[in-house]
């Protein structure tokens, strides 16, 4: 019984707060992020952190104060969300294997499959020259982290450390290095057996 009387109080009093500074907070996240979606979604957000910390609150500054500081970390989560989701739309869009795929992430062209022995193809001349000149056809951050990973057989965090990217990163360019090498190798080779 005390909790459910605990639990109206703390209700009645995040509702005192949306009723006394929800339109400033509001006010404050829209001229912010200059959507209003977000930012109804931000001063949610900034209530609901402010109700389940409402224990932890000192009362060394004022509850808008307060309230303000919480929001602020909300703009900053929302503004990350929006960066990463625009950088990722970005790189989709800029991904030159993203012709590969149809919208559910299906094969548009499904690859060959390749009846060769991979271990006979590397002992083959022909083959390794189609191979290295496909490999020099790649973009420079392609063709070095290409070689420095498959080539040279170099780890994961060596390639990364001597790159200077993020290993989530080099699994991107890996991919894309082996999609487009997929691609001349299926023209300047397979199709040509």
């Amino acid at each position: 019984m005390a909790d459910m009387s605990r639990n109206s109080t703390e209700a009645t009093k995040a509702e005192a707060w949306l009723t006394e500074h929800g339109n400033y907070l509001y006010r404050y996240a829209l001229l912010r992020l200059r959507d209003e979606d977000h930012a109804h979604d931000a001063v949610q957000e900034t209530l609901l952190a402010a109700w389940k910390a409402n224990k932890d609150f000192r009362g060394d500054s004022s509850i808008r104060t307060w309230l303000v500081g919480i929001l602020k970390h909300k703009i900053t989560d929302q503004i990350r969300k929006q960066i990463r989701n625009r950088r990722l739309a970005e790189e989709v869009e800029a991904d030159p294997t993203s012709s590969y795929f149809d919208g559910q992430g299906a094969w548009t062209n499904p690859p060959q499959q390749w009846f060769d022995d991979p271990e006979r193809l590397v002992d083959n001349d022909q083959f390794k020259s189609v191979l290295k000149d496909c490999i020099s056809k790649l973009p420079d951050s392609q063709k070095e982290v290409f070689s420095l990973r498959e080539l040279a057989g170099e780890s994961t965090d060596t390639v990364c450390n001597a790159c200077d990217i993020s290993t989530t990163n080099l699994h991107v360019i890996m991919h894309r290095a082996r999609m487009a090498l997929r691609s001349c190798l299926e023209i300047n080779w397979f199709s040509k057996g």
